[in-house]
């Protein structure tokens, strides 16, 4: 695994250090510890050793990953998708709760390439942070290992970027990168959904990686405090913390078992802008997705944050995923297998609405 130490210095820092005498200085004195970084890669390959493909030709401590695809596919397109974990490492930090954001990191980006019909092979990560403090970045990789394990892709390489006065001491940001792999013909991109096609919501596990600015400025405005049981007991001894730092579901398995039973026309990963900003981007010019909030219910966890924070529910349907963290486009005759599934995993999934024709002026999808 390919994790390399670098140092950015400001400007204050080259004047001072070039003033002193080059023979007394070092990367450790710099604010970089090459020995901690070595020990950091000797701590995670294990956990990476067992994310292992047949497809990763390459062992751990190169330059470079290598995969080979083989010859599963006869026209293999490949599907790549990055992201972050946002603002939800201020209450990482906040708590000290490390593990659950390596899983999330991987979720939200396995996750995307998912709604294409992709498989998950691989799967890259970027730690960068002032000072590396080895069990720490250890606990988060850790967690991003336990992610990839879940979707079945190998963590086949990374960066550990120790860049000192660059991040407060004990803080640090996350990146990552997914790779993976779809028989061109079975391309899911929405472009077979049609008027009269189900909308099939699956369950969320909590907030996901998406609106922790707002869900932030709610536990501050309401005064909760995260380290007491979550407010009314809906979740028994479970803190308010604890509730809100849930890792990301990975839909990965599930849905790829799914797509050998039933036809899949559409998916919809509901991150950031809910339901009525995601559900809109798989669907076809002149259609439109009506769905119908009774259909499934809202969590104490959202119901929480609504009435904690005073959120309309306008603003909570394109902020929160509101307990559905993916969607899926099926025919009406497909709609019982595909809740049928779910149901057999001990997932919840609800039928929410419907594809309609959209008319002028309308929005793509709304919620009654």
């Amino acid at each position: 695994m390919t994790r390399m130490e670098r140092v950015e210095f400001t400007l204050e820092n080259f004047v001072s250090h070039s003033s002193r005498d080059a023979s007394g200085l070092s990367y450790r004195s710099a604010g970089v510890d090459i020995d901690a970084g070595d020990a950091l890669v000797e701590r995670i390959k294990p956990f990476a050793k067992r994310t292992m493909r047949p497809e990763v030709m390459s062992c751990i401590g190169g330059f470079a990953a290598l995969v080979d695809i083989g010859q599963r596919y006869r026209e293999p397109v490949l599907v790549s998708g990055t992201d972050g974990v946002g603002t939800k490492l201020r209450l990482a930090f906040e708590l000290d709760h490390h593990r659950g954001v390596g899983i999330d990191l991987v979720a939200m980006s396995v996750n995307d390439i998912l709604v294409q019909g992709a498989e998950p092979l691989y799967f890259l990560d970027y730690f960068a942070c002032g000072q590396l403090k080895v069990d720490q970045a250890a606990t988060v990789i850790q967690g991003i290992a336990l992610g990839c394990e879940e979707a079945g892709c190998a963590l086949i390489g990374g960066e550990t970027a120790e860049m000192p006065d660059s991040y407060p001491a004990g803080e640090y940001d996350l990146a990552g990168f997914a790779v993976g792999v779809v028989e061109k013909s079975r391309l899911i991109n929405g472009s077979t959904i049609v008027a009269g096609d189900r909308v099939i919501g699956v369950s969320s596990s909590g907030a996901h990686s998406n609106g922790f600015s707002l869900i932030r400025k709610i536990v501050a405005y309401s005064g909760a405090d995260l380290h007491a049981p979550f407010p009314g007991g809906a979740y028994g001894d479970t803190t308010l913390g604890e509730v809100l730092m849930t890792p990301t579901r990975l839909y990965v398995k599930p849905i790829l078992a799914l797509m050998a039973q039933v036809t899949l026309k559409g998916l919809a990963h509901i991150t950031g802008g809910g339901l009525v900003d995601n559900l809109p981007r798989v669907l076809p010019e002149g259609l439109a997705a009506r769905l119908e909030r009774s259909r499934w219910p809202r969590t104490p966890l959202f119901a929480w944050l609504q009435k904690a924070g005073g959120v309309a529910e306008e603003e909570m349907l394109r902020v929160f995923n509101c307990g559905v963290g993916m969607t899926v486009v099926v025919s009406p005759e497909d709609e019982e297998a595909v809740l049928q599934h779910f149901s057999a995993l001990g997932w919840e999934a609800w039928s929410i609405g419907e594809i309609v024709p959209r008319t002028a002026g309308q929005p793509a999808t709304w919620v009654e």
